[in-house]
């Protein structure tokens, strides 16, 4: 994503030290701003799941309700991690 000062900006506040919700131009971006805020150099990832997270009908991929979304890729991604951590 591309983050930078111009969406940092969006989290400014008059009544508190900072926002935690911006609007739409951007939204996925801002999120991911405001957790920078409290990570440090900490490697992390922001998956921006609210628009997938809960289907009102349902599909051939995905019952109704809660669709999982992101679990099956942070199930992966902590699996190679182990992997590679095994492997030395």
């Amino acid at each position: 994503m591309p983050m930078g000062k111009a969406y940092d900006r969006q989290l400014r506040s008059d009544i508190a030290d900072m926002k935690n919700i911006t609007g739409r131009p951007g939204s996925s971006i801002t999120a991911a701003q405001f957790l920078a805020r409290f990570v440090g150099d900490t490697p992390w990832a922001h998956l921006d799941i609210a628009g997938v997270a809960w289907r009102a009908d349902a599909a051939p991929q995905c019952p109704k309700g809660a669709t999982g979304f992101g679990v099956r890729l942070l199930d992966a991604l902590v699996r190679h991690h182990e992997a590679e951590a095994a492997q030395g």
